[in-house]
């Protein structure tokens, strides 16, 4: 079982989703600790509620001395908009989600709306979402799980979030089972050409 450390900047959506699935045992973790960089930050709220540890913090150096309170595996960012840097001892365990199938629509100011404006304007007939590794460059880490989700011509930017995010509430927690299942090193593991 993965223990993990959830960072938020927002509404907690993906931490519903957490609490969801390990309530149901369908999600093979445990939240330790949830911390949100933005003081008001409605997923705080929602983390206490769910009688997590919930704290704000800003800045790397605080949240990684509120991590140092706790056991945890693995550090997954659940709508956390800056680029976070681990501790050495989790440097390798940060999974993020980023709502494109990366290496498309992907990179330094891409996020949230901005990446559905962007499928919208190109056209793309395919968009979803990916679960990789989080490393010190903007979604390059390993990729553990993609889903694809359809798109209509007629799907406005919102409509194309609600599809991704559908796709995400799956995508996450099966990422985080595999991680489990097969230990973060072996997603770092040089791929066989």
């Amino acid at each position: 079982m993965m223990k993990m450390a959830v960072l938020l900047s927002g509404s907690g959506r993906t931490l519903d989703n957490f609490h969801e699935r390990i309530a149901a045992g369908t999600l093979n973790a445990s939240v330790a600790v949830v911390v949100a960089n933005v003081a008001d930050a409605l997923g705080l709220a929602k983390a206490k509620n769910y009688g997590y540890p919930a704290f704000h913090a800003e800045g790397n150096d605080a949240i990684n001395a509120i991590l140092a309170g706790y056991e945890v595996d693995l550090v997954v960012l659940a709508g956390y908009l800056k680029l976070y840097a681990p501790p050495p001892r989790l440097a390798r365990a940060v999974l993020n989600i980023h709502p494109s199938l990366i290496p498309s629509f992907c990179g330094p100011g891409f996020y949230g709306m901005r990446v559905h404006r962007a499928v919208k304007a190109r056209g793309v007939k395919v968009s979803g979402c990916t679960v990789h590794f989080a490393n010190e460059v903007y979604d390059e880490g390993p990729i553990v799980v993609q889903k694809c989700v359809a798109l209509a011509d007629e799907d406005t930017p919102h409509d194309i979030a609600a599809k991704v995010f559908a796709a995400e509430c799956e995508a996450y927690p099966e990422a985080i089972n595999r991680v489990a299942a097969r230990g973060v090193d072996a997603f770092w593991q040089p791929q066989a050409g």
